[in-house]
């Protein structure tokens, strides 16, 4: 009976470790459409000439990137303390 229940767990096991493997490589690629995107709305930002379209440009950079921290935060490739962001930097430590 006990080889059972330990056969189960090493199946459960490797279920989750292939889920969590799906799940990391949706996120790479959710992460590398952001910074394409991140990528055009920086090139969109450097060509207008137009303030209200440079407010919105920024905005949208800003909103890139933050989503691009986030992303390789949650695959841990970047530090979780908030030291890229540029809102810690203008606020300081609290």
């Amino acid at each position: 009976m006990g080889e059972v229940i330990r056969l189960e767990e090493i199946d459960r096991a490797r279920a989750r470790r292939r889920v969590r493997a799906a799940e990391r490589e949706h996120l790479e690629r959710a992460v590398g459409v952001l910074r394409d995107n991140l990528a055009a709305a920086a090139a969109a930002l450097r060509d207008t000439s137009d303030p209200a379209r440079q407010a919105e440009m920024l905005a949208r950079v800003e909103r890139l990137a933050a989503m691009v921290r986030y992303g390789m935060r949650m695959l841990g490739e970047a530090p979780e303390d908030g030291t890229g962001s540029s809102a810690s930097r203008v606020a300081g430590p609290r």
